[in-house]
């Protein structure tokens, strides 16, 4: 999909090179039709509607359930009942069938095009986001009138399901997000919920297969919608739920490797391509930015010593069944996606070489799991452990920088920096130092972060040239 950069890139182009002669302005207006220049100026305004219309319908959603509370006592149940249906399915009708109109696309236009939205299709969303809030205001009000007891967790849960059938019948991003949110939100309340003992049920299953659930759920839904955002949240919820059961299931002797190693190493070698009938790959590059996010914070946590003075107490958890069966699915999924990148390697011309970065980030892999392992199975090493875990974040802060020089992404190069700046900051404050010593190494810092940024645009700027 062509993005909106690349054609206000391309139109500035465009009008240098019919003012220096180099195309005529028959040349320019088939440009312009082919990719929509004059839909851009539209484009910024329908995303700007599109957050006025959301933020509306939300303040929509709150007025109305508040006057519905100032009123709910007076009526009947009947009366409540009705409302409440009316309203759900009105907004939803006329929703849909404002969104349902056809969006505009010029003839001429480039096949990998979006269409144009107009009003009455982004006023239609709004309304559908705004009916799937008053779901989940109907679902509270109608367990407070028939007394159905329940918690605040599984609310959210059953809402978030709702809006989920909603995302996949309309293809819509909008609610596939608002799903995800309430999932995830459900999820966390359940996980703080430590007291509460519920019976068997489909929303215990739900809670104990949430890594499973969730790949089910919003991974084809990502595709579907063709949306990063319902991807990114979904793998959030998949590697959150499966920490916190790793965690929860498993005896940390040998649970603490997988805690580390399982989560990196199923979001790294995630490839789009290993799908049948998937041949872009759309979704890589984030589940990989999410991969690095995962290893810099985790080796950012374990480089402080405090966490390996203790020496380990020998601790055994029962294993629970649904906590193997999260891991033996992800686990096989994640051999199958390395398995994958293996074939692919040596399909790889020779003359491209070999991807040195996904085999960078298969060692570092491997090296983070084999320390807490030995740590706690064989040797207490916490000088050697904490002193690892500092290299291992200085090499990936460096990889970042790296990759951010060859490549002119500034994300990138910026992550590495705030990352070597975050460890020398942190080291400097961990262990006992003179006043003078810490301003010292944060003028230094300071003094570093600007000559290094502005070296970068320098660098940028000859790339771009180039």
């Amino acid at each position: 999909m062509i993005s909106d950069k690349f054609r206000r890139e391309l139109r500035s182009q465009a009008k240098l090179w019919e003012a220096e002669g180099l195309i005529d302005t028959s040349f320019y207006q088939q440009l312009a039709d082919r990719y929509q220049f004059n839909t851009l100026e539209t484009a910024s305004r329908n995303r700007f509607l599109t957050i006025l219309i959301s933020l509306g319908s939300i303040l929509l959603a709150i007025g109305v359930i508040t006057f519905v509370a100032a009123n709910w006592q007076v009526w009947p149940r009947e009366a409540r009942v009705a409302m409440l249906l009316s309203l759900f399915a009105t907004v939803n009708l006329v929703g849909f069938y404002l969104w349902r109109i056809p969006p505009s696309r010029s003839k001429n236009s480039h096949p990998d095009m979006p269409p144009t939205k107009g009003r009455n299709k982004l006023l239609g969303e709004g309304l559908l986001l705004l009916g799937a809030l008053i779901l989940g205001a109907n679902m509270a009000l109608m367990a407070q009138m028939f007394h159905i007891g329940g918690s605040s967790y599984g609310l959210f849960l059953a809402w978030g399901i709702g809006v989920l059938g909603m995302a996949y019948s309309l293809r819509l991003t909008s609610l596939g997000v608002l799903s995800a949110l309430l999932v995830s939100l459900g999820y966390w309340l359940a996980v703080l919920d430590w007291s509460s003992k519920v019976e068997f049920s489909w929303l215990e299953v739900l809670v104990r297969q949430m890594p499973i659930a969730a790949s089910i759920m919003f991974i084809p839904l990502a595709y579907w919608c063709r949306s990063r955002a319902i991807f990114a949240l979904g793998a959030i919820v998949l590697i959150f739920s499966l920490q916190v059961s790793i965690a929860q299931g498993l005896n940390p002797s040998w649970g603490a490797a997988i805690f580390c190693a399982l989560p990196p190493a199923l979001l790294w070698g995630y490839d789009d391509a290993m799908w049948p009938n998937i041949d872009s790959r759309v979704f890589q590059a984030t589940a990989r930015s999410l991969a690095l996010v995962f290893l810099a914070g985790l080796f950012y946590f374990l480089s402080f010593h405090w966490l390996w003075q203790d020496s380990p107490t020998p601790s055994q958890i029962p294993l629970d069944w649904s906590v193997l069966a999260n891991v033996t699915v992800l686990g096989a999924l994640m051999v199958f996606e390395w398995l994958h990148l293996g074939r692919l390697e040596l399909r790889r011309p020779k003359r491209k070489g070999v991807d040195l970065t996904t085999g960078a980030i298969a060692i570092l892999i491997v090296i983070t799991a084999l320390i807490p392992f030995y740590h706690l199975n064989f040797s207490p090493l916490p000088q050697l452990a904490t002193f690892l875990f500092n290299v291992l974040l200085f090499l990936l802060a460096v990889g970042l920088i790296r990759e951010g020089l060859a490549l002119g992404n500034r994300q990138t190069f910026w992550g590495g920096m705030v990352l070597i700046t975050l460890q020398i900051i942190s080291r400097l404050f961990e262990y006992n130092t003179e006043l003078l010593l810490k301003s010292f190494v944060f003028v230094l810092c300071g003094i570093g972060v600007i000559a290094a940024g502005l070296w970068f645009e320098r660098h940028f700027a000859t790339i771009k040239d180039e």
